[in-house]
């Protein structure tokens, strides 16, 4: 059914190479995983809210709280990392992307793992969360195969993230299989894909930035990366993990609080703020200024000033879901051919997903604006991607396209 550019069976048995027939949804990773994605944070918001204001019976035995946890960590959030790697892995390695039947299959497995936590009741529990843990290993085994047989060592680093998020859910599931708490878990998959977002973001936005500068015949270019990244990245790292099993530690406040200016500092050193007529460069920025923001909350859980489920959604829906959204908008338009320029729709979902990421946090902190906070939030979110759907929806499914630039 499907026909691929390049030979059918390399080494290693799995067809790879960008798919000329068949559903166009296939022919890319990047395709699937962010329409998936975008279509599954949209529902699973919506559910979260039903249950949260008529009590239905969410993902029965799993429980709705930690489903809505699990699905925004392992539902939504893996399938936009799917997505990017499955894209840019290739671009890295010069080997040839992971398209047609078996990219087919890869989503059936990511589909699979969201039908079987609705269906807990139905299937049992414990079958169910085995069927969902099949999909991270099964990322993880496509990238680190990609990356060291391209000989791209210095790129295990992005199988290192993929190895603590497959971990993080299978001890999440363990947790909620036993009734244990889950926030621990859930505070480790957070650290990996934040992990990730340093080491990407610190490729992609001095690099998108530059180019941008360059156009205009500038000079003032980002600092490339030295030594200072390398030390700012290593101490955040340390401040995630300290995070993960000593959240209210005082060495935690402390390391955190470091992590914070150190993140601010190579922030700056973007010079983002130059970007600002090209929103899709600039989005970028804006949405990495998070990460400081967020290890600022983590010092500040850590010395008691703030409860855990704020600093958790400073770092989720502020650092996590605004790069991500930004991040897909960029990557669809550039892999099939569009201006890497932002619509009219891409910016208003920027805005409703920065608002999101501010109005959530502010749920807990401002206790009697609780409910409306929250209601706001929700909306800001179905809404940033709702207008994704709504614009990119069609170039993901139609026609195929040669690449402008590599995400």
């Amino acid at each position: 059914m499907f026909s691929l550019l390049s030979k059918p069976r390399p080494s290693g048995g799995i067809p790879r190479g960008i798919a000329t027939t068949g559903p166009v949804l296939f022919s890319y990773g990047f395709r699937p995983f962010f329409l998936g994605a975008s279509l599954w944070a949209i529902f699973a918001m919506a559910a979260w809210i039903a249950a949260l204001t008529t009590g239905i019976d969410l993902a029965g035995a799993y429980g709705p709280a930690h489903w809505h946890a699990h699905e925004m960590l392992f539902g939504f959030s893996s399938a936009v990392l799917a997505g990017f790697l499955l894209t840019a892995v290739p671009n890295w390695t010069g080997r040839l992307p992971v398209s047609g039947k078996p990219l087919a299959y890869l989503f059936g497995l990511w589909v699979a793992g969201r039908l079987a936590l609705l269906a807990t009741d139905v299937i049992g529990l414990t079958p169910a969360v085995i069927i969902e843990a099949v999909f991270m290993p099964a990322l993880l085994t496509i990238c680190a195969r990609e990356i060291i047989v391209g000989r791209k060592w210095k790129d295990l680093k992005v199988v290192g993230g993929l190895v603590l998020l497959s971990a993080a859910n299978l001890w999440f599931h363990i947790a909620v299989v036993r009734q244990l708490d889950v926030d621990a878990a859930a505070r480790l998959a957070i650290g990996a894909y934040v992990m990730l977002i340093m080491i990407v973001g610190g490729r992609i936005l001095p690099s998108f930035t530059r180019n941008w500068l360059n156009k205009f015949g500038r000079t003032d270019f980002p600092v490339p990366y030295n030594r200072f990244d390398a030390a700012s990245i290593l101490v955040s790292v340390t401040a995630l993990a300290c995070w993960t099993f000593a959240p209210q530690h005082i060495v935690t406040a402390a390391i955190a609080a470091a992590a914070s200016v150190m993140q601010a500092v190579r922030l700056i050193r973007w010079r983002g703020w130059t970007t600002w007529p090209d929103k899709i460069v600039f989005i970028l920025h804006a949405a990495y200024a998070f990460v400081p923001l967020g290890f600022a909350a983590v010092a500040a859980g850590a010395m008691g000033a703030l409860d855990t489920y704020p600093v958790m959604h400073v770092m989720t829906v502020g650092v996590m879901a605004s790069m991500m959204l930004a991040v897909m908008t960029r990557a669809s338009r550039g892999h099939t051919g569009r201006p890497l320029a932002a619509s009219n729709l891409s910016c208003a979902s920027y805005v409703a997903i920065i608002g999101a990421a501010l109005a959530r946090p502010f749920a807990e902190v401002l206790p009697t604006h609780y409910h409306h906070l929250l209601a706001l939030s929700g909306a800001l979110w179905i809404a940033a991607f709702g207008l994704f759907c709504i614009e990119y929806g069609p170039m993901l499914v139609r026609d195929r396209r040669s690449p402008r630039e590599a995400a």
